[in-house]
């Protein structure tokens, strides 16, 4: 058996640090036929591509693209950003043109619990210290638009009020890009008369806002100032929304936002260029990189491979029922990634437990996969199942997991990208390959666009998550009728729920039926051209955990980080 996961002697950031990365000039020059004057450079190994360039690829064909997605997250670990990676070293690796699509890490995360988002073991994106903390900018620029309309709003009553702005109606929260629980609810303008009107208000973290969704659904600068523009951020007393350009905000937020629209380019270990790009979070937004990005990538590559956040029920849904809506893209793939550790555990084993063979509680744990494949399916698409392979894998358990998948009438490939990079996951690729170039993938959408709000949220919680039905107080269904009398009953629904779970209680493993999907909360992105359907207990403003990741990363005096993952 190769080496595998958790046998090597090296952190992923020691990894990355060890890693000779080449200049991003000539990886974009060798890689993509992309010459030094349409990339500005961020330091030697980052760098934007310049949107003129983007205009120039109009013409050309589009390539394959292959949509990696999971089935529910465990604290057992996936691996999906990984396989991302590796899938696309491995194309490299058996001859093909081939690039990859991620979403930039929040800073939250990358502080609290989750961790970053550039891969693991030798299969990553590097430089890995700078794309999971500041990288080129991108996000604190989206939270400073995001909060110049905040200030706007608070400005605008203050000096008179001249659009009758109900400041109890006031539905634009700030944000910041970092886990506070403190900021969920806050009352601003406290201090007198100088300091405004009093209210309610709140944060949200950054990659929740709806400037994000917008600036990974906007096609060029010219869209993203007009969805910006049509972003409802209050109501009158009479009950009139009153629109970001109402404003007049949307050109200076855009302005904020110039620079950071274009796609950043880097690199894997193995010299694969990479773009990563926005990053709103899959359990609260829409969950994928930027459609610029993504569209971009296809006119310079052969093959194009993306991720959906966690599990293909919530990010992959949204990936498909919202960006591939907007867009037209349609992947010709999908990668369902997946390990035995993680199926155990959907069986009921505990964490602790998982190094032992368990053949019952796996067998038990792959109707999961087996719910996330007839999902991606229903779909149109044809999926494979990629086993992200660690060391405990006993040759009983990876023969069951290939047996159920060919009943599923899908195969199972085992991938060791993590400790071989590319060549570790070329069984893998050349079986994507095969799929993508069969070309017998045919994007079916989950519902129409005429659906009535409050139904396709009913057909994603019974189609998807097979609940038996939803429930939504009168406040909620009121609230999707205004929408719709409002002229917004034609956009597609973003679920918040939890991403751990099929159903809206995050402890429920395995694949549940018969459920009920409580709606919460709705709120309208007009600009992004969505509504969002909070169900469940799920926070757009995250908390830190009790031992959050913060206490252990640290800088030496040499300028090394350490405790980065």
């Amino acid at each position: 058996m190769p080496a595998s996961q958790h046998q090597s002697p090296k952190s992923d950031i020691e990894i990355a640090q060890a890693a000779k990365k080449r200049p991003i000039m000539e990886i974009a020059r060798e890689k993509l036929g992309i010459a030094p004057e349409h990339l500005e450079p961020y330091g030697h190994y980052k760098a934007k591509l310049s949107m003129d360039f983007i205009k120039s690829l109009k013409d050309r064909p589009n390539g394959k693209l292959i949509l990696v997605s999971a089935i529910t997250p465990t604290p057992a670990g996936e691996g999906k950003t990984t396989t991302t990676v590796g899938l696309t070293d491995a194309l490299n690796v058996i001859g093909k043109k081939a690039m990859l699509c991620l979403r930039e890490p929040s800073l939250g995360p990358s502080f609290g619990m989750k961790g970053g988002a550039a891969g693991g073991g030798y299969a990553q994106v590097v430089p890995m210290e700078d794309i999971n903390l500041h990288f080129t900018g991108d996000f604190h620029a989206i939270t400073s638009a995001h909060n110049l309309l905040s200030a706007l709003i608070d400005n605008h009553i203050y000096w008179g009020n001249a659009l009758g702005i109900d400041s109890r109606r006031v539905s634009w929260r700030r944000v910041m890009d970092m886990n506070d629980r403190a900021l969920r609810e806050i009352v601003c303008s406290l201090g007198g008369v100088a300091n405004g009107y009093p209210r309610e208000a709140g944060f949200d973290i950054t990659v929740a806002s709806e400037v994000m969704a917008i600036f990974c659904l906007a096609s060029d600068l010219e869209d993203l100032k007009t969805r910006l523009g049509n972003i409802i951020v209050a109501y009158t007393r009479d009950r009139n929304p009153v629109r970001a350009k109402d404003l007049k905000a949307h050109g200076a937020m855009a302005v904020l936002l110039k620079e950071a629209l274009a796609p950043n380019l880097v690199q894997t270990l193995e010299g694969t260029p990479a773009f990563i790009h926005g990053g709103p979070f899959a359990n609260i937004a829409h969950g994928c990189n930027s459609v610029l990005a993504t569209t971009t990538a296809l006119k310079l590559c052969d093959y194009v491979v993306t991720e959906a956040g966690f599990g293909a029920d919530l990010g992959g849904e949204k990936f498909l029922d919202i960006k591939c809506r907007k867009t037209g893209l349609s992947p010709d793939a999908a990668v369902l990634v997946a390990t035995i550790r993680a199926l155990k555990m959907h069986g009921g084993v505990k964490k602790e437990d998982l190094k032992a063979e368990n053949l019952k509680a796996l067998e038990a744990g792959m109707a999961n996969l087996a719910r996330h494949v007839e999902n991606v399916q229903k779909f149109g698409i044809t999926p494979l199942i990629s086993i992200n392979r660690f060391s405990a894998d006993t040759d009983a358990e990876i023969a069951l997991v290939k047996e159920h998948a060919k009943k599923l009438g899908v195969e199972a490939v085992m991938a060791d990208h993590w400790a071989e990079g590319g060549k570790g996951a070329a069984e893998v690729a050349r079986a994507v390959v095969k799929i993508a170039d069969a070309g017998k993938s045919k994007l079916k959408l989950l519902y129409p666009d005429e659906m009535p709000l409050i139904e396709k949220i009913r057909t994603i919680a019974k189609e998807v998550y097979r609940a038996k039905d939803i429930s939504a107080d009168k406040a909620v269904r009121d609230q999707l009728e205004s929408f719709e009398k409002m002229g917004y009953g034609k956009l597609p629904v973003c679920i918040a729920k939890t991403q751990y779970s099929f159903t809206t209680n995050g402890d429920m493993k395995g694949a549940p039926t018969d459920h009920t999907v409580n709606v919460r909360e709705v709120r309208l992105s007009a600009g992004a051209e969505f509504v969002v359907a909070v169900c469940g207990e799920i926070m757009t403003m995250p908390g830190l955990p009790r031992v959050p990741a913060a206490d252990s990363i640290d800088i030496g005096t040499d300028g090394r980080i350490v405790g980065l993952f």
